[in-house]
């Protein structure tokens, strides 16, 4: 199970959100290179890098940041938050991302995601972030009747390289993250799932391994706050 350590980026800064409230932001730094140069040397495989004022406008707003980011690491990137068509898919793959995720279109417009995913083999995620088991949209600010297993399920075919599910009660709260509904998601596709929301101990990611169906787990708050060591849980996750 791969562990990807997270930089939310909000107005240039590196910051976590409490249950994706954008008004309950703390910065945990002013430099996202080199908060990715930290994990990157603490021996990380890869980085999970959000656009918060992207996924809030619908289109890039972080760039000058995830450059940087880009432009100084060598681990794989994969980004989520304002990509929205295929150009702005394109510009990010082309700019050095390892794989963009797409959450709001695949809600909006699934064919675009179908269309991204035979382009770019192997570089197109699905984010479906749930309240509850249904699809929230836009930075998680529109809630859906879109149920998030039904949602995965239209993407079996479609060569997505993997699903991204975050339970946003659970984002950034500390109280670990909801295994058993992140487990039965993994278990209803064959698509990989990694599991982001609330991954705040060891024993979190203990547990999520446990299942044999999670593919990664997703954490930040924990990291910037010492309660996971990541050097700790990447010898954990790779015994």
């Amino acid at each position: 199970m791969i562990l990807y350590p997270a930089i939310d980026l909000k107005d240039g800064q590196c910051v976590r959100l409490l249950r994706g409230d954008m008004d309950k932001a703390t910065v945990f730094g002013a430099d996202p290179a080199a908060q990715a140069l930290a994990f990157q040397d603490a021996g990380c495989e890869w980085l999970h890098l959000v656009d918060l004022n992207g996924a809030f406008a619908g289109h890039p707003v972080n760039s000058d940041a995830v450059r940087s980011i880009l432009s100084s690491v060598k681990v794989p990137v994969q980004l989520g938050g304002g990509i929205r068509d295929m150009a702005t898919i394109a510009m990010w793959l082309e700019a050095g991302l390892s794989r963009v995720i797409l959450g709001t279109v695949a809600v909006e417009n699934p064919d675009l995601v179908r269309r991204a995913a035979a382009t770019f083999p192997g570089k197109v995620a699905v984010g479906i972030d749930a309240r509850k088991g249904m699809v929230a949209t836009k930075g998680w600010a529109m809630e859906t009747d879109v149920n998030a297993t039904d949602l995965a399920r239209q993407f079996e075919d479609a060569g997505v390289a993997a699903i991204i599910y975050t339970d946003i009660d659970r984002d950034g709260a500390m109280g670990g993250p909801n295994i058993p509904a992140t487990e039965a998601l993994a278990r209803a596709v064959t698509i990989p799932v990694i599991a982001s929301g609330g991954v705040s101990t060891l024993n979190d990611l203990t547990s999520l391994k446990a299942t044999g169906v999670i593919a990664g787990a997703i954490s930040g708050r924990a990291l910037y706050e010492g309660a996971i060591d990541l050097r700790e849980a990447l010898a954990l996750l790779n015994r």
